[in-house]
């Protein structure tokens, strides 16, 4: 008897599908309604949500061009670092702004 490959159960579901499932769940307020909805687990939805939610130039990191990434690294260690200052500032004048005891 043959090996018969068995056929893969996971369901698959297009971007299409993908995206209105996430307007169903946006309009009705409630991930549970729209899957009910479309006869899929509530589980599904939630994860398209948080992959949705990731910013659009992470999601195509990929796709960007080298000197458009290189600019987008800078940017952001930038972005830290002047955070970190930001935050050593507000400790500073929280620190020098009590005023001694007489």
């Amino acid at each position: 008897m043959k090996d018969i490959p068995k056929p893969d159960k996971r369901r698959k579901y297009d971007a299409a599908f993908r995206a209105e499932a996430l307007r169903l769940a946006e309009q009705s307020r409630s991930a549970q309604a729209a899957a009910r909805a479309l006869n899929i687990d509530p589980k599904r939805i939630y994860q398209w949500q948080k992959a949705a939610q990731t910013p659009v130039a992470a999601a195509l990191g990929a796709a960007l061009d080298p000197e458009t990434a290189a600019e987008l690294r800078q940017l952001r260690a930038l972005a830290r670092r002047q955070a970190q200052e930001l935050d050593i500032l507000k400790k500073a004048i929280a620190i020098f702004s009590q005023t001694p005891p007489q």
